[in-house]
């Protein structure tokens, strides 16, 4: 069953002025030290950082909150699986908020997609609620 859906559209050209005006303040308050250091390594690192940053907006809003209710950006973390795909971790109370969401016997699967061409960049967030398999519970 879906729990959500949220996405999100970020204008490259305006992460690039605001890493460009405040730095690591900006880095620093948005993003894990993870989603920090696989910015840096690739060759577009605005065009990483708005990906993430969608991302960040469109898990909120499949969340249910957007940003507020305690939700902090650093409660979300995109990291890429070994095949490159993104995936979504949530903490802090964005993992509450999920637990709140996510009906008995079941768990909670985020679903993320990423995609940009300049000068934006998008994300899509499903959130699946999938029963657990008798076994896993016994």
């Amino acid at each position: 069953m879906i729990l959500g859906i949220g996405t999100d559209l970020a204008n490259i050209e305006r992460i690039a002025a605001t890493l460009e005006r405040f730095g690591d303040r900006f880095r620093n308050r948005v993003f894990t030290e993870t989603e920090q250091a696989k910015a840096e390594r690739r060759a577009d690192t605005p065009g990483t950082y708005a990906k993430r940053w969608a991302a960040k907006e469109a898990c909120s809003k499949a969340l249910g909150t957007g940003l507020r209710m305690g939700i902090a950006w650093k409660d979300m973390r995109v990291s890429n699986l070994h095949t490159g795909q993104p995936v979504m971790e949530v903490t802090g109370w964005a993992k509450e908020r999920l637990d709140a969401l996510t009906p008995a016997g079941h768990e909670a699967l985020i679903h993320v997609t990423l995609t940009d061409d300049h000068p934006w960049a998008q994300a899509f967030v499903v959130i699946e609620a999938r029963p657990i398999a008798a076994e896993a519970q016994a």
